[in-house]
């Protein structure tokens, strides 16, 4: 089945809702972050948002905003792909994509931006592409490219071909 709902079609509210609620109900399944996120409600806007559920994807475009809980993503365009009823990859897509979410309840926030945000659910798994930071605390990283192991706790940066990796490291406090 393929859907495409915009904002300018005579009954977009009625279609965009039930777009959320397919989409919304796999993508609460794929939430990484401290438990509280997974059980709150999936809040997305868009200009026109289109499903097709037989390729597994879904895309929102235009002015695209994302919450639920701590996770909050904005971005021009967000597809969110998904396989046997499961969130596979989420790609955040605009001149600055940005992701933010807590993960864990001791942690403080993860804040992101980029050109592109790639989310691997099932690998836990954040890419960044194009100019891309990431930064946690006072730690901050720089590059063309943003690897985050969300479970491992690694990041892995790739300089631009004519730039290099930027990272401030925060030192750790020591107790008298």
């Amino acid at each position: 089945m393929s859907f495409r709902a915009s904002s300018n079609a005579d009954d977009a509210p009625k279609r965009k809702r039930w777009l959320a609620a397919i989409a919304l109900s796999v993508l609460a399944r794929a939430a990484l972050a401290v438990p509280e996120d997974a059980e709150q409600p999936i809040h997305i806007s868009a200009i026109s948002a289109q499903l097709d559920e037989k390729r597994g994807v879904a895309i929102y475009e235009g002015d695209v905003r994302l919450d639920q809980g701590s996770l909050k993503v904005q971005a021009e365009t967000l597809t969110i792909e998904f396989k046997d009823e499961k969130v596979v990859r989420i790609t955040a897509q605009g001149e600055r994509a940005s992701y933010e979410q807590k993960l864990q309840p001791d942690q403080s926030t993860v804040v992101a931006d980029a050109k592109t945000i790639v989310y691997h659910t099932q690998e836990e798994r954040i890419e960044l592409i194009g100019d891309a930071r990431l930064t946690q605390d006072e730690n901050e990283f720089r590059g063309e490219r943003i690897r985050y192991d969300v479970r491992a706790g690694k990041v892995e940066a790739t300089a631009p071909p004519d730039g290099a990796v930027e990272m401030t490291l925060k030192p750790t406090r020591r107790t008298p």
